[in-house]
């Protein structure tokens, strides 16, 4: 098969198990094996080292996950690579496996697909230097689609742990931030794990550190999740972990994604913790810590978060859509002098800058249990930290689909029309600084909010987004928008248009 249909942006996904109608398996035997194959000869290749490399694999809760890794290991080892299996582990800590001292890999690899359905799986990559990027994802489909490379040294392979260690660096931290062993002693912290791989949080960084984990949910690894989606942009899981903060009257809840990358919170006011929420408390904290500070987030963040960021003494650096994306462009401003300290996407993506740049939902959840720790000590709560953040009063996201094979050039020029249109419209404005497709401020009189229209990173989709600071606004914004939208016949504004009645 043509294994470059499997790269999506700087991972590999596919499909590894059957039981979806009209989803056959894309990640077979022989492309996982080619796979090992072509990421051993990129890291040859990376490092110019053809003996002796060392490498971690590790895999999340998923029902493939176990004989994807039986396969890539095979094959990584069959070129000469020293493995070990660290097996149930977190991306995050797949990557720490190659900067923490004693262990120090040459890289790691970790299966996984995210929140996607069961059915799903992929494989993550890592170095010292970070994650791979999306050139680096096409090189390694490249070797793997090539010819095998023989004479190499025999490899090995043998089972590890890190997980352990990786939690210890965790609640070490807040030790070393509060002065204290056990300083969440009598608070009282959910965790819901959405039976993916981040159980381990409630026992080996949460109760270690003195909290009250009773009434945490789903810890279990179970591949099938049978409780909800682990993925804390889904209404069904925020649902889950909000009842089980009000059940047991929690002072935090915390949720994470399948592979731990990415978190949500709920306060002890039973309040979600997400999307610009999250961006604000983060940012909040930071700004203390370094004043003036620039954070980068994605394309699609309020006007109100922009407002609180600038109210705090920071700079708001909105940027494209896409976690890679976001990481880079605050690595760019620093590598020129500007200081930026957190680079994170509304989907909960964070990366510090104290943290390697790594999206760790861990590491961001580890930040709030020292503020909830500090503030108990002081005597302000983590909810007074964005109390001055103003919320949008509606929002509102449409997927609107291309129906054309040449998606890519299409949408540009729906944007680009838009934008023209745009720039003619009295109460429209163009929002400066603007990176991805089309972003428009609306007064009051037409709506009181604003819009961004955007090309999909990897899908035929032009997502548009409406939010408004007046009941009733998002619907006068689409009202304004349909006429114009659903006057290009390959763009499917169905949504949009019934909303908009």
């Amino acid at each position: 098969m043509d294994y470059r249909k499997l790269q999506n942006g700087s991972d590999i996904r596919g499909v590894a198990l059957e039981g979806v109608a009209g989803q056959p398996i894309t990640l077979t035997e022989q492309a996982c094996r080619d796979i090992g194959r072509g990421f051993a000869l990129w890291l040859m290749a990376k490092t110019g080292k053809k003996e002796n490399l060392r490498v971690s694999v590790g895999r999340d809760s998923r029902l493939s996950g176990e004989t994807l890794c039986g396969w890539l290991c095979e094959a990584m080892v069959a070129q000469g690579l020293q493995l070990t299996n660290f097996g149930m582990a977190s991306t995050p800590a797949m990557f720490m496996s190659t900067v923490t001292e004693g262990y120090n890999y040459d890289g790691a690899v970790m299966i996984t697909a995210s929140h996607l359905p069961f059915n799903r799986n992929g494989f993550k990559f890592f170095t010292p230097e970070g994650g791979l990027e999306s050139a680096d994802i096409k090189a390694i489909l490249a070797y793997a689609g090539g010819d095998e490379v023989t004479g190499l040294p025999a490899g090995t392979l043998s089972d590890g742990a890190f997980m352990d260690t990786y939690a210890a660096i965790l609640a070490d931290k807040v030790r070393q931030a509060t002065g204290e062993e056990t300083p969440l002693a009598g608070l009282r912290i959910v965790v819901d794990a959405g039976n993916g791989a981040g159980g381990f949080y409630a026992d080996k960084v949460l109760r270690p550190l003195g909290a009250n984990t009773d009434g945490s949910r789903y810890l279990d690894p179970d591949g099938s999740f049978p409780n909800h989606v682990p993925n804390p942009e889904d209404k069904e899981a925020m649902e889950s972990i909000m009842e089980a903060v009000r059940e047991t009257k929690a002072d935090l809840g915390i949720i994470f994604d399948t592979d731990v990358d990415r978190a949500g919170a709920v306060l002890a006011d039973g309040s979600e913790l997400n999307r610009n929420r999250i961006i604000a408390m983060l940012a909040a904290i930071l700004l203390r810590e370094h004043p003036g500070t620039t954070i980068v987030t994605d394309s699609i963040t309020s006007t109100g978060l922009a407002k609180f960021i600038e109210a705090k003494g920071g700079v708001h650096h909105r940027f494209k859509r896409g976690y890679r994306n976001v990481i880079n462009e605050s690595i760019r401003l620093n590598e020129l002098g500007q200081d930026s300290q957190l680079a994170i996407e509304t989907s909960g993506h964070g990366a510090l800058k104290e943290n390697y740049f790594l999206d760790d939902g861990a590491y961001l959840v580890t930040k709030l249990l020292i503020e909830l720790a500090r503030g108990r000590k002081e005597g302000y709560t983590l909810e007074s930290l964005i109390a001055e953040l103003e919320e949008p009063a509606e929002s509102r996201e449409f997927r609107m689909n291309i129906q054309l094979e040449d998606f890519k050039s299409y949408g540009q020029q729906v944007i680009s029309d838009l934008q023209a249109y745009a720039e003619k419209q009295a109460g429209w404005s163009l929002a400066p600084s603007n990176y991805e497709g089309v972003r428009v401020n609306l007064d009051e009189a037409h709506g009181g909010g604003w819009f961004l229209l955007r090309l999909s990173l990897h899908d035929p989709l032009l997502p548009l987004n409406i939010e408004s600071n007046v009941s009733g606004g998002v619907k006068k914004i689409a009202g304004e928008l349909a006429g114009f939208l659903s006057g290009y016949d390959k763009l499917d504004t169905a949504a949009l248009t019934a909303f908009a009645k």
